[in-house]
């Protein structure tokens, strides 16, 4: 039985790697760059056209560099996760902020996933599947080691408890 402090909405426990805003700068700057370097280049190659390139160059350059200083610091104060004997806590987001509780009683299946990029930091991401029309828990940005656990105890957990997930 659940005691009151617990049916508390509260954050989960547990925060991402501090490697995730490593991770999460370089994959903006895979997003908010390019343009403007394309911009760059075509300001020092066309000379009659800088006066349209400098300025596209700074329009696309200033909002790329706000959203590579701003954004990973920000979703790591938001990103947090927990697993309790009853439960799997993620929030997630950082205009659109998530927080989501999955019963291990609706775990269906628990997926592990690390790209190129979070390989390159030593991290993990995590998908745990219920049988909700509301999606996926996902957990992205901790340890490999710590995700590997996770999934192992998820697996270990979600089998002993009875569920209605089917």
């Amino acid at each position: 039985m659940l005691h009151n402090e617990e049916l508390r909405l509260r954050p989960p426990r547990n925060r991402v790697e501090t490697r995730a805003i490593g991770w999460w700068t370089l994959q903006s700057s895979l997003f908010a760059l390019p343009l403007p370097i394309v911009f760059g280049v075509l300001w020092l190659t066309i000379a009659p056209a800088r006066f349209v390139f400098g300025p596209l160059f700074l329009v696309a350059l200033v909002p790329g560099l706000l959203y590579m200083g701003v954004m990973p610091m920000w979703r790591y104060r938001v990103h947090r996760w927990e697993m309790t004997e009853e439960a799997v806590y993620a929030a997630s987001g950082w205009l659109w902020q998530r927080w989501r509780v999955v019963p291990l009683s609706r775990v269906q299946t628990v997926d592990m996933l690390r790209g190129p990029l979070q390989q390159m930091f030593g991290l993990s991401g995590i998908t745990v599947t219920s049988a909700s029309s509301a999606g996926a828990v996902k957990i992205k940005g901790i340890d490999h080691r710590t995700a590997a656990e996770l999934v192992e105890q998820l697996t270990t957990s979600t089998q002993a408890v009875p569920g209605d997930a089917t």
